[in-house]
């Protein structure tokens, strides 16, 4: 995985001019890494309200996951529900 500095070396102000901030890089690099480049604004927004862990927690499992689905995205979505559920759970417990 990408480290967030390797992606804001990357960054270049005059090509990238609509991506200013890190979570929208973020956001940017989720949808490469999951082939949902239809729905990057999705990532972005994610990138933006749900906690780094959750993300990147979801985007390991997408990752390692052996499925024969092209559908990488619902994967993702399904598993950060998941995670967030159990954190949720988690927090109620305490």
């Amino acid at each position: 995985m990408k480290q967030i500095s390797d992606i804001l070396n990357k960054f270049n102000p005059v090509e990238d001019k609509y991506i200013s901030r890190e979570f929208q890089a973020f956001g940017i690099y989720l949808s490469e890494e999951l082939n949902d480049y239809k729905h990057k604004s999705l990532y972005i927004k994610l990138a933006k309200t749900v906690h780094r862990s959750i993300l990147e927690k979801a985007l390991s499992f997408c990752k390692d996951a052996k499925t024969t689905t092209l559908n990488k995205g619902a994967l993702f979505m399904w598993k950060m529900k998941q995670l967030k559920d159990e954190l949720k759970l988690h927090e109620k417990k305490k």
